[in-house]
């Protein structure tokens, strides 16, 4: 719905003087932008007269708080301008954009808005997750852009990431001025996002809400969700996440004819990729999806401070078609854009998510072996089901599988080419099971989301179960592929037959190496269920074998 029922707040805030700590953020704020933009930008070509000015503002929104904003306008170029607003991310402020925003602004002409997000820094207000205040703020920016700057009403746009990204989307849903919309390492659903399969993404939720307790002021949702989270409880996050997840609004952003590009990394920590491919095939008007290696905003960050990259010179392109209409081939190229995630290879691209998996391998588990050096031999991923066996294992203590550290493992797999590594005879074979493949000779490119099927008879009540997809050289040495946790509930000494997708990657095995599947019942990453002194029964009766599909290119 378009917001038309907001009038145009002041240029400066009708509000006290704020606070000390408030006063000095904008101050730091400012400081920062200029030595950005002096030292840090590339100046204007000297045969033009195209720059950009970067200024503070505070800008009063729908209900009177105060939002600290840079607005970065283009000089030498007559206006109209096309509109970007930036919302900032989780426990970041307005400085976060300035570098890409600086580039757009003196290279393409555009007027941006960054500005930081409520209850965060110098904006006033409480952290509300995303909620309905955070869209109504995004609409309020845009009202007072188009009120105080040279802004084109029909040319609007909006690019974030992380929780930039997820407000950005959200407000395209719910206000139709926005045109065109690009969403960096966001989220499009919540649920999957924090609570896949029924179980706690804990160093995320924990490192979300330390940042934002550290950074921002939380508003009485977040003080809920925390405290409920604290006591076992996640009832007001399941509550509170439809409404903030624009998955649940796709019919709205097609009805609207929002013009969106999604970039992730395949080893988001907070948001994983899984969640974005999922929206991203509901979408129905002209869409961009980029997957690449990294974690979360590991891949746009030093694009966000103007360096060259990538993923941010797609969305100046993105933008410039969508907004200025200009024939640059972007609409031209096939959609969906992926690189491997061990950096073996370059882009590749594809005309639809799907198209990304071109055939595929299935093998079936046979009985896990307890022989911790005989992993080549025993335990194997054969071509034929194998059925009628059963194998336990003990629960409560994890294994040397872990699926890495939330913003480490893709951090250090991108920059230092450290993937999350196991070495397979290592593994705690009366703590987990483990099946290995036949050696690919030539190597393969697993591309898309693999498929586990497993039949599952825990002791306890409750269980959470952990399956990694390894991939295994000579030596046994591995490195993480994919990975997926699943919880059980109210299953206790009853078979339970669970097929899940893992997260969607692209990874190129090398020649000779083998895959390797690993099912455990604890990782650092999760709040595990998994009691001390109890046992997992697998087992792969004939009306389901247990089996795991690898997608190939």
């Amino acid at each position: 719905m378009r917001h038309t029922d907001t009038p145009a707040p002041a240029r400066r805030g009708g509000r006290a003087t704020p606070g000390v700590p408030r006063a000095l953020a904008r101050l730091l704020s400012c400081v920062l932008a200029a030595v950005l933009a002096a030292a840090l930008l590339p100046a204007a070509p000297a045969a033009a007269s195209v720059g950009a000015t970067v200024s503070y503002e505070t800008i009063v929104s729908h209900d009177g708080t105060e939002l600290g904003a840079k607005v970065i306008t283009p000089t030498g170029v007559e206006g109209p301008h096309p509109l970007l607003v930036m919302p900032s991310a989780w426990g970041t402020n307005n400085l976060l954009y300035v570098g890409a925003a600086y580039r757009l602004a003196y290279e393409s002409g555009y007027q941006v808005v960054s500005y930081t997000s409520r209850g965060f820094w110098d904006s006033g207000g409480e952290v509300q997750i995303a909620g309905p205040e955070d869209r109504a703020d995004a609409s309020a920016v845009i009202d007072w852009a188009l009120a105080n700057t040279d802004a084109d009403p029909e040319r609007i746009g909006m690019a974030g990431i992380s929780y930039g990204g997820g407000i950005s989307m959200l407000t395209a849903a719910e206000d139709d001025r926005v045109r065109a919309v690009a969403a960096m390492s966001g989220w499009t659903d919540l649920v999957p996002s924090l609570y896949p399969n029924e179980t706690i993404d804990m160093q995320s939720v924990e490192v979300l809400l330390a940042l934002g307790n550290l950074t921002g002021r939380p508003g009485e949702v977040m003080r809920e969700v925390e405290r409920e989270y604290r006591r076992g409880n996640v009832g007001p996050a399941l509550e509170m996440a439809p409404d903030r997840s624009v998955a649940t609004k796709v019919d709205r952003i097609n009805a609207n004819g929002t013009a969106v590009m999604l970039a992730n990394a395949w080893n988001d920590g907070f948001f994983p990729p899984g969640q974005i491919t999922d929206f991203y095939e509901r979408l129905e008007g002209p869409k961009r999806l980029m997957l690449t290696p990294g974690d979360h905003a590991t891949a746009e960050a030093f694009g966000a401070a103007g360096l060259p990259n990538e993923i941010w010179e797609s969305v100046g392109d993105w933008f410039d078609h969508h907004l200025k209409g200009e024939d640059n081939g972007i609409a031209d190229e096939d959609p969906v854009h992926v690189k491997p995630n061990n950096g073996r290879g370059g882009w590749t691209t594809h005309a639809d998510w799907p198209s990304v998996t071109g055939d595929t391998d299935r093998y079936y588990l046979d009985r896990p072996s307890t022989g911790w050096f005989r992993w080549q031999s025993r335990g194997a991923m054969e071509p034929e089901p194998s059925t009628g066996w059963d194998y336990d294992f003990r629960t409560g203590i994890g294994t040397t599988a872990t699926s890495g550290t939330v913003l480490l493992s893709g951090a250090l797999q991108q920059f230092l080419d450290l993937p999350t590594g196991v070495l397979l005879p290592t593994v705690d074979r009366y703590r987990s099971a483990v099946w290995t493949s036949p050696a690919y000779p030539d190597g393969a490119r697993v591309a898309g989301a693999p498929e586990v099927t497993l039949t599952l008879e825990p002791t306890a009540e409750d269980q959470s179960v952990f399956v990694y997809l390894y991939d295994i050289d000579a030596y046994g040495t591995g490195s993480l592929v994919s990975h997926a946790p699943y919880t059980l509930r109210g299953s206790a000494d009853e078979p339970v037959t669970v097929t899940t997708e893992l997260q969607p990657v692209v990874w190129d095995v090398p020649a000779g190496h083998r895959l390797a599947v690993v099912v455990d019942s604890a990782d650092p990453r999760y709040t595990s269920e998994s009691p001390y002194f109890n046992r997992v029964e697998v087992t792969s009766p004939e009306d389901a074998p247990s089996q795991i599909t690898i997608p190939l290119a």
